[in-house]
């Protein structure tokens, strides 16, 4: 009896195990950062993956500065210097340490704004762009409006605690998925330390945001903290082809600040797994070729896509209906296109897996044989045609002659 109730045991932990794996794929619950508001979102569709209070109107100190940095990058030349106005800054302000009439270009100032936060660079900015503080502020009032940050308002370039200067962790993150499809913006984003030239000094800056220095894949973007705002993080990460973005609004410290991001973040990427779309070296295409045959055309390398359990991978196929010779090994001559719920995802050129000759003369003739044949078969008929009708002529004529 007793090794019938070891066998059942054994059995009992057998069927246990083989549920296991069932349970464990289940999603995890999404984190709860120490924050009074927050936020996780997929760049590339903007989906929301994890949310709490993400419309809640709310003081974002330095955040602010990703509108300053937006309206500078749409100037036409980064390389441009302007100078710098006489600025009195209050104390524990964050600075570069322009001198009035220092003349700095909006290249530089951007690094200056999302590395080193500084306040001076920021007025710089604004008097650069519009001339005078407050007709920047309505320009970045009016450029949120547009972008379609309904819950967003800006009373200065800094972020200083003012009313009338808000955002929502949601906004925050669309504004921080526009700016991060700037390629200048998404490499400064992800700088850890850059030299900071003047035409009169050179100031090396660090970036502010820990975990661009400690984790690999983090790649920004922005920290802010004010008494009223609390801490404030606007942070990405990017994993095979997918960009997510975590907003940590009003956290108790830099190091909650710092953890919450960074677990909304990782929980993010463990809601996606990779597919390959196409294998390197797949055949998908084979147009026939005029010399002859078929030459199959092979993606040139291969394509693998991360996605939601949700999301829908599909592949479009541009390749010619037919070839002419001479054709090239390894020649291009189309592209596969992979895209993920109907978005661009990624993409491979298609090349020639063997050589094809250009055709001979026999093989135009074997090829066009059926047009020949048809245009062949209408002339006969034509030409028929025409004997009859002149012998009918020829008949006719000798009957009226009688």
């Amino acid at each position: 009896m007793p090794s019938l109730r070891l066998r059942a045991l054994a059995l009992a932990c057998f069927a246990f195990a083989l549920l296991a794996p069932s349970a464990a794929a289940k999603p995890a619950e999404p984190p709860q950062p120490a924050a009074e508001a927050w936020i996780l979102i997929d760049a590339r569709d903007g989906e929301r993956l994890a949310a709490d209070d993400a419309t809640d109107q709310r003081s974002i100190a330095s955040a602010t500065k990703l509108m300053t940095a937006y309206l500078a990058l749409r100037e036409r030349d980064l390389d441009r210097r302007v100078p710098a106005p006489a600025y009195q800054a209050l104390a524990a302000e964050s600075l570069l340490g322009l001198e009035a009439g220092e003349r700095i270009s909006y290249r530089e100032l951007i690094y200056a704004l999302i590395l080193a936060s500084a306040n001076d660079g920021a007025v710089t900015v604004a008097e650069g762009v519009s001339g005078s503080v407050d007709r920047f502020v309505g320009k970045m009032n009016a450029t949120a409006e547009r972008l379609g940050l309904e819950d967003t308002s800006y009373a200065n370039p800094i972020g200083l605690d003012e009313p009338g200067n808000y955002s929502t962790a949601a906004d925050l993150a669309k504004l921080a998925t526009i700016l991060l499809e700037d390629d200048f913006f998404r490499k400064v984003a992800d700088t850890e330390a850059h030299t900071v030239k003047t035409d009169r000094a050179s100031r090396p800056i660090v970036t502010r945001d820990d975990l661009l220095t400690r984790v690999p894949w983090v790649t920004g973007v922005k920290t802010g903290f004010t008494g009223e705002a609390g801490n404030v993080l606007v942070g990405a990460g990017e994993r095979e082809g997918t960009r997510l973005i975590a907003v940590v609004l009003g956290a108790p410290s830099e190091a909650a600040r710092d953890d919450g991001v960074l677990s909304l973040l990782e929980y993010g990427f463990s809601l996606y797994r990779p597919e390959a779309a196409v294998r390197g070296r797949e055949a998908l295409a084979d147009p026939p070729v005029d010399s002859g045959g078929t030459v199959e055309l092979l993606a040139r390398r291969p394509v693998t896509v991360s996605v939601r359990r949700d999301q829908e991978v599909e592949t479009a196929v541009d390749a010619p209906a037919e070839l002419e010779g001479p054709v090239r090994r390894g020649e291009r001559l189309g592209s596969v296109e992979v895209t993920v719920d109907g978005r661009p995802a990624g993409s491979s050129p298609l090349i020639a897996a063997r050589a094809a000759p250009a055709p001979s003369l026999g093989d135009g003739v074997r090829n066009n044989f059926p047009t020949l044949a048809v245009v062949g078969g209408a002339l006969i008929v034509i030409v028929l045609a025409v004997v009859i009708v002149r012998r009918t002529r020829r008949v006719e004529g000798r009957g009226a002659t009688r």
